[in-house]
């Protein structure tokens, strides 16, 4: 695991493990964690018990893992994140 992460690194990957339609594709392409770096610094990073809620809604979630989204959300498109204000 990249050990050169900032602050503000680790509050954006937390951030997108926590989104439902950001896959860990998209955190590894942006970051460079697989899942497993993941999940390791969502364990050290958070309460026990945020960890605990956190794995349990992602288990099974086919939301975040690319190869298991339906083929719409595929598309191979750019995706807006659309809890953001576009820039002007």
């Amino acid at each position: 695991m990249s050990t050169d992460l900032s602050p503000a690194d680790i509050s954006r990957i937390i951030e997108m493990a926590w989104e439902d339609r950001t896959t860990f594709e998209a955190i590894e392409l942006q970051f460079g964690l697989n899942e497993s770096a993941v999940v390791a610094l969502m364990r050290r990073e958070m309460k026990a018990s945020s960890f605990r809620m956190w794995r349990k809604r992602m288990a099974g979630r086919v939301t975040k893992h690319a190869a298991l989204r339906p083929a719409e959300m595929n598309d191979g498109g750019p995706h807006i994140a659309r809890h953001r204000i576009p820039q002007r």
